[in-house]
């Protein structure tokens, strides 16, 4: 069984950095995309940035190009979102998920971890 745990949130001043971690485990996952959401009191679930576990097809949201790099470690089977010149709108809980590469949606999920940032 696909599991996905997140870590690493916290409280940040702005322009402080964070980096989370999504610990994955159940299988092998060469063959899944990686993909980080972010989810706003009130607001929808917002793609983020995803990457291909080969490393490869990275991609992000215009909100957070240029501060937020997302990446893997496949030895440690864990997935990063470094972000940095964070931002009070890039308050959300952060949730990590994963989708085999040929499918469009993604269909194992995280329980997500809270960044806030202060103004």
């Amino acid at each position: 069984q696909v599991q996905l745990v997140e870590s690493g949130g916290g409280l940040v001043q702005a322009g402080g950095s964070l980096r989370l971690s999504c610990a994955a485990s159940g299988r092998t996952f060469n063959r899944y995309r990686m993909g980080w959401f972010r989810q706003a009191p009130g607001k929808e679930r917002d793609f983020v940035a995803a990457i291909n576990w080969s490393g490869g097809s990275i991609l992000y949201a215009d909100s957070v190009k240029g501060r937020f790099t997302i990446s893997r470690d496949s030895a440690e089977n864990t997935v990063y979102l470094q972000m940095n010149s964070l931002k009070p709108e890039d308050t959300a809980a952060y949730y990590c998920a994963a989708r085999l590469v040929t499918l469009k949606e993604y269909a194992y999920w995280g329980q997500g971890t809270q960044v806030t940032v202060s103004s």
